[in-house]
């Protein structure tokens, strides 16, 4: 299993710097992969872009991009241009994001989301790997034909938790983008389902990306309680609730790594087994010696 770093607990007080060297620095320690949320006034695929010219090897994640308010035609010029500008490195990450932020924020009319995704998965993956599409969709739609800004496509996967979603990861993308999914879920849930799915299309077997909060503590009840306040939401949004009762949970914070350096590696040693091929770590605490005994760990894993 792969080791990544989730930075998107930056997100909430950003700094491009220190986004970036925290990036730098995940490659000199030997983290495979670093993923970044697409939310706030923060634009992942930039930060990307721009951490292309200090990095040479780490794969850079978007998890996710929220496909409600951003043209695919528009999302595949801004992957295109951060894959050019990573020298191949780039992951492109979508979701279909939540009825709230949708319905909330965007005050967009959540619609049909399968067919939705279908369409946006349509428009977007022609024009990554061929520079044109000519799409007529239901909600999504493009007509046209560019010149790349490489001739290398960014892996697209796609934040799949029920069965349609795992179906469509499975068949048509490079892999799922999880949250809020512990072990028993993967292995029951999400492993068969998007494995299958690709092995009837007879596409290679998928990536199954796992990211959850890691913390390694002395005080273990004080760190997960913060947690579980942190994270309240995640256990009230309907997609995200479905997940934590197949693993028999009250919320985030129990399937959250917490605790000992022991106890956390015994955790992704849970994962691997459960069949994740990498893992993505949120580290929330605001301790620095805390935050460097987790990012030890996770580097010597």
């Amino acid at each position: 299993m792969r080791i990544g770093i989730n930075g998107s607990s930056l997100l909430g007080r950003p700094n491009l710097e220190t986004i970036i060297g925290d990036i730098k620095h995940a490659e000199d320690t030997g983290i495979g992969s670093y993923w970044l949320a697409q939310t706030g006034l923060v634009d992942a695929l930039t930060v990307f872009a721009v951490a292309g010219a200090s990095t040479s090897t780490i794969e850079l994640g978007t998890a996710v991009v929220p496909t409600w308010p951003r043209h695919p035609q528009a999302l595949a010029a801004q992957a295109l241009t951060a894959q050019a500008a990573t020298g191949g490195r780039t992951i492109l990450g979508v979701g279909l994001a939540h009825q709230m932020s949708v319905e909330n924020s965007w005050h967009m009319k959540w619609e049909r989301p399968i067919r939705h995704m279908l369409d946006y998965l349509d428009v977007l993956e022609p024009l990554l790997a061929d520079g044109k599409s000519n799409v007529q969709g239901d909600v999504w739609s493009f007509s046209g034909e560019y010149g790349r800004p490489t001739n290398s496509p960014p892996k697209v996967m796609l934040a799949a938790l029920g069965d349609q979603m795992l179906k469509i990861a499975g068949k048509r993308t490079d892999g799922t983008i999880l949250w809020c999914v512990g072990p028993k879920t993967l292995e029951s849930q999400i492993v068969p389902k998007i494995n299958e799915a690709a092995a009837a299309a007879d596409r290679p077997t998928p990536a199954t990306v796992c990211s959850l909060p890691v913390w390694v503590t002395d005080d273990e009840p004080t760190a997960r309680a913060a947690v579980a306040s942190q994270l309240t939401i995640y256990g009230q949004l309907a997609s995200y609730r479905a997940m934590l009762d197949i693993e028999g949970v009250e919320g985030p914070a129990d399937i959250s790594l917490i605790g000992s350096e022991e106890q956390v590696r015994d955790g992704l040693g849970r994962i691997a087994d459960a069949g994740a091929t990498d893992f993505t770590a949120v580290i929330p605490t605001p301790d620095p010696d805390d935050r460097g005994r987790t990012w030890k760990v996770l580097s010597e894993y």
